[in-house]
């Protein structure tokens, strides 16, 4: 039986599979030539826009192709391992990355370059997914940000 740190009681389980770290597996992509940052192992011009030790997840505006481009002509990461070790990675972001990405590969370069997400001010990083919540909705909680000190 798993236990919270308050003192909740789960349900049993057969089964705890714990995920720590980040580090994404690129070992398939070694043929090619990715431009990787040293420290987050994310595309270089990514890197400085998601660095976990200056942005949260609510700083990090929405990118797309120009960010997640690599040497290798056509190749991109998208969504978690685009963020490499960097854990403020958001599901929203990943789907304006992939329709950035789908956009470059069909030709249209304007609608590559053109960014058509607008996050919220607040609220897309609530950590345990309770910031949306009656008892905390409009507040500011101290529930997290991906796992950093608020946003």
């Amino acid at each position: 039986m798993l236990v919270a740190e308050d003192g909740r009681r789960g349900e049993p389980v057969d089964q705890v599979i714990v995920l720590t770290g980040f580090r994404p597996d690129l070992s398939f992509l070694s043929e090619i030539r990715l431009g990787l940052d040293e420290r987050l192992s994310a595309p270089v011009a990514l890197a400085p826009l998601i660095d976990p030790n200056v942005h949260s997840c609510g700083t990090v505006y929405p990118h797309g192709v120009r960010e997640l481009s690599h040497p290798e002509e056509g190749a991109y990461l998208a969504g978690m391992k685009s963020y490499g070790r960097a854990p403020t990675f958001l599901a929203m972001t990943g789907y304006e990355q992939v329709r950035s990405i789908a956009a470059a590969l069909a030709g249209d370069h304007e609608a590559a370059e053109r960014v058509e997400l607008t996050l919220p001010e607040t609220g897309v990083c609530g950590g345990a997914g309770l910031f949306d919540g009656p008892e905390t909705r409009g507040e500011d909680t101290d529930g997290g940000c991906c796992g950093t000190g608020g946003c």
